[in-house]
């Protein structure tokens, strides 16, 4: 019991760690850019599945089982979007953003992210704020099965979070294990894949031990898993929307090519 109440303690303060000082290195860009004084004003909306990914002949992507939700912001016509399940709709300043208390509360972080997101596209700073969408995403992992033969060989992939065009195309082509948080997916068979449970510290720590390369979905920094994978980051490779400002704003690794696409 002592053993697990240290780990929670760990757990808690890296968390902290991590958003306290994404929102202070967001918090001096926008002050860099003169955007916090000027009162810039986003907007966040939940999207439906078709506004979010379209109409893909693929039907098992999570977000259109009604399981992840989109929430979109928008910034001088530019916008961030991010995956969550706790949305939240949001209308105020960058310095309201700024402000949101992101340890506590996943609605916040949700809005958070895609905001930064938004303004980090508006910047210039960061590509592929904006899912891909109708049959795209098979054009997507295609691509990243290249990247990643290209740069990492042929390594055990271990694949967090349930994403099944990156699943198919990538467990055709190297040995790959995959965990997901939903029921509904755990134990279930996928592409001949065994879906694990993401919730098992155990599973977790057992299949990062196994892997050569850590493909994990960037919507972690929405629900705020991702600080178990900061430590793994010789060999994590982000992946997808959802990270495209904190991946540039706190040096993280990310694969998405969805601007090849829209």
């Amino acid at each position: 019991m002592m053993k697990r109440n240290l780990m929670t303690t760990h757990i808690c303060s890296s968390q902290t760690a991590f958003y306290h000082e994404l929102q202070q290195r967001f918090l001096a860009l926008l002050q860099e850019h003169s955007l916090l004084g000027e009162q810039v004003s986003l907007s966040a909306k939940m999207l439906s599945p078709e506004e979010a990914i379209g109409i893909p002949k693929r039907k098992d992507f999570p977000i259109l089982s009604g399981k992840d939700i989109m929430v979109q912001a928008e910034c001088a016509g530019c916008l961030g979007q991010a995956f969550t399940d706790a949305p939240a709709v949001f209308h105020g300043t960058l310095e309201e953003i700024c402000a949101l208390d992101l340890i506590h509360s996943s609605h916040n972080r949700g809005i958070f992210i895609a905001s930064l997101n938004a303004v980090m596209k508006h910047l210039g700073l960061v590509e592929c704020t904006v899912h891909c969408k109708n049959d795209t995403p098979e054009l997507c992992a295609d691509d990243a099965l290249h990247y990643i033969r290209s740069h990492y060989g042929n390594p055990k992939i271990a694949l967090i979070g349930y994403q099944p065009a990156l699943l198919e195309h990538l467990s055709a082509a190297f040995r790959l294990r995959a965990v997901d948080l939903n029921p509904e997916h755990i134990g279930q068979t996928r592409h001949e894949i065994l879906i694990e449970d993401g919730n098992s510290d155990a599973v977790q720590q057992e299949l990062c031990s196994w892997a050569d390369l850590i493909l994990c979905t960037g919507s972690t920094v929405c629900n705020g898993t991702i600080i178990n994978y900061l430590p793994l980051r010789s060999k994590i490779l982000f992946y997808g929307t959802s990270l495209a400002g904190a991946a540039k704003l706190m040096d993280l690794p990310r694969l998405c090519f969805a601007d090849r696409y829209q």
